[in-house]
């Protein structure tokens, strides 16, 4: 049991989404009260967006988690104006949101070179503090790393999300017949033969009750966040964990995933969803499917058959809706269309009220300095 437990730590262990670290910038330097000299500011600290990097580097090469800028340089007869202290960088990998320990947003990186002051370096000494230097703000930090991708898979465990991804890019995630198989979150590529690119997350599995952090709970849903589009994979036999738990038809699934979504996070709500129904090679499966879709296209007359709190208060609307079947291939290259034209739509959709607000602005300028060039002339 021991070499079981070591085995999945080998093979799990190696993902780190959160970090804590320790950072306090450089002391200022000492005045010179002789002749006014002033000490030069302490460095520093700054976390610096980088390719290649990921938090379990930063883990593994400073164990101490701690990071401390350079001290200012003290005023001297041949420099009164002494030099700043060195800044102290930490390279981290995009797509990381910078927090205090009591959760304040310090900054955000969401590409290469981007970059978030963590740890002000004291002020030197100087006439205003008595020629004595002020010491760096020191303090904890998280580093919370939430994925970037065009579309992240949204389902219950065991409902295909990993097969799927595995047809749909060349990503090898880890797939079996139970549930619980992806303990990490897998990025793939779908390659389009006019070279372009999409990517696709396959995130673990969620369980009823993971806004309030059951099962991977935040580990899950803060990876959401980031995404572009969401692609909710449901069993078209419909679903249960196990046997405490009640058996979910695909329509269950659907409502209980969005309401875990709008729990979490009601902003989610407003991102543009796909569906795609799985395993479409059982028996029954077309009968199945098309009431499926009469639920969802009048879901108000399904959803008294729900216990109270489990039905969402916003209807999530899918742009698409796909039967797949992972197993034999049906529907992959009609899906890979799909997702790219949702992808397409929004862009342009996007382009368009940029557009818009570009305009409205122009327009706005053009109104303010035609009051101004007749308040001029009177």
């Amino acid at each position: 049991m021991v070499w079981c437990s070591r085995v999945l730590h080998r093979k799990y262990g190696n993902f780190v989404d959160n970090l804590r670290l320790y950072v306090r910038g450089g002391s200022g330097g000492m005045g010179l009260p002789r002749l006014g000299g002033q000490g030069g500011k302490g460095g520093d600290v700054w976390v610096v967006a980088k390719d290649g990097m990921t938090l379990k580097k930063i883990k593994d090469k400073y164990p101490q988690k701690r990071f401390v800028a350079g001290v200012g340089k003290n005023s001297g007869i041949r420099a009164l104006k002494g030099d700043k202290g060195q800044d102290c960088e930490v390279y981290a990998p995009a797509g990381i949101s910078v927090t205090t320990d009591d959760g304040k947003v310090i900054g955000e990186l969401n590409q290469d070179g981007e970059r978030v002051l963590v740890g002000q370096g004291g002020c030197g000494g100087s006439f205003a503090t008595g020629f004595l230097p002020k010491k760096g703000q020191a303090r904890q930090i998280r580093l919370d790393l939430k994925l970037i991708a065009d579309v992240g898979l949204v389902g219950f465990p065991n409902a295909g999300k990993s097969s799927l991804l595995s047809l749909l890019s060349h990503a090898r995630p880890q797939i079996a017949s139970y549930p619980f198989t992806t303990l990490r979150p897998e990025i793939g590529k779908i390659m389009f033969e006019d070279y372009k690119q999409i990517s696709v997350a396959d995130l673990p599995g969620l369980i009823e009750g993971a806004h309030v952090n059951r099962g991977m709970g935040h580990k899950f849903l803060k990876h959401v966040e980031r995404t572009k589009q969401l692609l909710f994979v449901v069993d078209v036999n419909g679903f249960q964990l196990s046997y405490k738990t009640p058996f979910r038809t695909a329509f269950e699934a659907v409502q209980l995933l969005t309401k875990e979504l709008e729990l979490y996070k009601e902003e989610l709500m407003s991102k543009p969803a796909l569906l795609a129904v799985n395993k479409m090679d059982l028996p029954d499966a077309e009968e199945k499917l098309k009431e499926l879709v009469e639920q969802l296209q009048h879901p108000q007359d399904f959803v008294h058959l729900f216990p109270e709190g489990v039905v969402p208060r916003c209807t999530l609307h899918f742009n698409h809706i796909v039967p797949v079947s992972a197993s034999s291939g049906y529907g992959i290259q009609e899906l890979k269309k799909c997702i790219r034209n949702s992808l397409d739509e929004q862009a342009t959709s996007q382009n368009e009220e940029d557009h818009r607000e570009k305009l409205q602005e122009l327009h706005k300028m053009k109104r303010t300095t035609e009051k101004s060039c007749r308040n001029f002339t009177k």
